[in-house]
């Protein structure tokens, strides 16, 4: 039950990109960046000079930065440490007790430890959204598109946006700025994503259209 060691991988690139259903493009009006479970306790397997994990965290810091730049908010979740069992629920069954409550295991990597205008929402299942107040944060500050970025894709970061396009909020995955157990976990979960509940996107892809919306956003020009 333990979390795996992760052999090193690819991210996907542009080319390597399904076809999108949706026309959705990322809005600096709309948008939240979700900086997902970014925590060493989940990211313990990898090798942090390494692919996939340094590239990721080299593109969400990226990312990070725009969307402060362009007044996009970013979110983070991070699971609490010692969690009671009946608290855990059924992922238990899957994957153990879950992490202690020391700071070695719960912080979130120090090159994205949130900043005094980011929100930390505590998650207590695979979706962002279940048990917490995110949705209702969104609603409040007019908000229904979320960037989703961390780990695992096929796992939180997948049904992350799952649930949220079936809260009609439009979703985008950022392909090179997640990892997983595997070049093949990656790749299912952009797939689904793409076909199914959301955009796929390179981090690339991503900056280039926040770039172009805001100086319309501003009324700059």
């Amino acid at each position: 039950m333990a979390l795996p060691q992760i052999d090193s991988y690819r991210l996907p690139r542009e080319e390597d990109l399904p076809a999108n259903r949706a026309p959705w493009i990322p809005d600096p009006e709309r948008a939240v960046l979700l900086i997902h479970d970014m925590q060493h306790y989940f990211l313990r397997g990898y090798d942090p000079a390494g692919q996939p994990l340094a590239p990721v965290v080299a593109n969400i810091a990226a990312l990070r930065g725009a969307c402060r730049d362009a007044g996009i908010p970013t979110v983070y979740t991070a699971k609490p440490g010692g969690m009671d069992p009946d608290r855990r629920g059924l992922e238990r069954d899957f994957w153990g007790p879950g992490m202690a409550a020391v700071p070695e295991q719960t912080a979130i990597a120090a090159p994205l430890a949130p900043g005094g205008d980011d929100t930390l929402v505590t998650k207590w299942r695979y979706s962002a959204f279940v048990q917490t107040d995110l949705a209702e944060r969104m609603r409040r500050s007019g908000r229904d598109q979320i960037i989703v970025t961390g780990v695992y894709a096929h796992i939180g970061c997948l049904l992350t946006a799952a649930d949220a396009f079936m809260r009609d909020i439009e979703p985008f995955v950022v392909a090179d700025a997640m990892a997983d157990f595997s070049a093949e976990d990656h790749m299912f979960a952009v797939r689904y994503a793409a076909r199914r509940c959301a955009v796929a996107m390179t981090s690339a892809a991503v900056l280039t259209a926040i770039a172009g919306a805001v100086p319309a956003a501003s009324g700059s020009g």
